[in-house]
């Protein structure tokens, strides 16, 4: 399953003594620019003497004071807008003070109505289709309920050499110490920013559907080396990690305690929900669900293919597959296996199962690439539904299927991120006649 956006101190590359070298030398330059469109990434595009400024914290048609922080390409650099001289109705107080320019990277549009976020992420899908892949789409982004704070079940808190935690700047490996996250559900940022992890690189949290929280303490190499779940109660002490529990469906799904899982708690439901309709299984069918994870769209689908159909799941993490396993047990016609979803591997398996009716596929932010989604077009498969956390990645594989003939049914987005400039996709896919 894809991963959705990266925890928010995701950004990581260094800034250093030679950036610059390969710009113009505009590195913390100030000028006034006039916005343009919002692009893909969360930022929106000016220009200024001839060269492409992409500058965040602002929206289009703003009239923007901006500062310079990356500059090395000379054909464009980066900004960021520290004075708005002219602002755009959507324009709002931002609710987190650690948001803005120079404070946290993680959050691209505090400073957005949440209406208008949706409306400027369907503008980016849409630009996305019609420059990757040549496909007019007219998309609306959903809406999701419990509002655009306190969403984020899961998330990944950097911490600095002192033991504080916090989340990275933008494009940087500075952290900025919070004492809490708006957008994280208020247990997770709790057991995470109200306390110190002295030696530890990074923390995840999670929270699951029964309110346990899960902690787990990586070292600076990323590596877990502890963790713990404390339940309900209060009065309970802490606990090695195990399963969480996760619902969506009508039903419960078993993940590691800190696994993959939709972040926003009402996604998976969204997600099933538009999956299950777009593949709209029949009975006796067999579906090939890719990037599986914890099995969540092929249990989905299973029932629909009854006892004569087949559901194989395809997932390389071991952990998400022991989860896969648990959570299809109840159906024999569904079965896991543990591999990577790459084209030799796919194509022995398509030899060895034969033709699929459909093709779930959920992959990670860069897609499934070239190579795969060419056996996709070529596995006489007569639907694919495509999940994706990334248009631009979407658009490129969608754009391989168009070569050979298929045609884009339908696409829905949903607003599975809501302060960011992320944005969760689901499309049908069909053959050509």
């Amino acid at each position: 399953m894809a991963e959705g956006p990266p925890a928010p101190h995701a950004s990581r590359a260094r800034r250093g003594p030679l950036q610059g070298a390969k710009g113009l030398g505009w590195l913390g330059r100030e000028f006034e620019v006039t916005v343009g469109a919002v692009a893909h990434g969360g930022h929106c595009v000016a220009r200024h003497e001839g060269r492409v400024v992409f500058v965040r914290h602002t929206l289009p048609g703003e009239r923007v004071r901006v500062r310079v922080t990356e500059d090395r390409h000379p054909g464009f650099c980066r900004a960021d807008a520290i004075e708005v001289v002219e602002a755009s109705p959507d324009r709002v107080e931002r609710p987190c003070p650690y948001s803005g320019p120079g404070k946290c990277g993680g959050c691209d549009w505090q400073h957005v109505d949440p209406a208008a976020q949706r409306r400027l992420k369907a503008a980016v899908v849409a630009e996305q289709f019609a420059r990757l892949a040549g496909i007019d789409v007219d998309v609306r982004v959903e809406e999701l309920p419990g509002g655009p704070l306190r969403w984020r079940s899961r998330a990944r808190f950097a911490v600095d050499r002192s033991g504080a935690p916090g989340l990275r700047r933008h494009r940087s490996h500075d952290v900025v110490v919070l004492d809490d996250c708006p957008i994280t559900v208020e247990p997770a940022a709790a057991a995470v920013l109200g306390r110190r992890w002295p030696g530890a690189g990074a923390v995840d949290v999670s929270v699951d559907s029964t309110g346990a929280v899960t902690t787990s303490r990586l070292d600076r190499q990323g590596r877990p080396t502890s963790s713990r779940v404390v339940r309900p109660g209060g009065d309970l002490p802490e606990e090695p990690v195990g399963r969480a529990e996760r619902r969506a469906g009508g039903r419960d799904w078993e993940v590691e305690g800190t696994g993959f899982w939709q972040v926003h708690p009402a996604a998976a439901d969204a997600l099933v929900g538009a999956v299950t309709a777009f593949a709209g299984v029949r009975p006796g069918e067999t579906v090939l669900d890719l990037y599986a994870g914890a099995g969540l769209f092929g249990g989905a689908l299973a029932p629909a293919a009854g006892a004569e159909g087949r559901v194989v799941c395809v997932e390389a993490d071991p952990g998400a597959c022991a989860a896969a396993d648990a959570n299809l047990s109840g159906f024999p016609q569904a079965e896991v296996w543990e591999g990577a979803v790459d084209a030799a591997g796919l194509g022995d398996l398509l030899a060895e199962l034969g033709t699929p009716d459909v093709v779930v596929l959920d992959p990670p932010r860069a897609g499934a690439g070239r190579e795969v989604s060419r056996l996709l077009a070529a596995s006489g498969a007569r639907a694919v539904v495509y999940v994706a956390c990334d248009p631009a990645a979407l658009a490129r594989d969608v754009a391989v299927l168009a070569d050979a003939g298929w045609q884009l049914a339908a696409v829905r987005a949903f607003d599975a991120f809501p302060m960011t400039a992320h944005v969760e996709c689901v499309a049908l896919l069909t053959p050509g006649v």
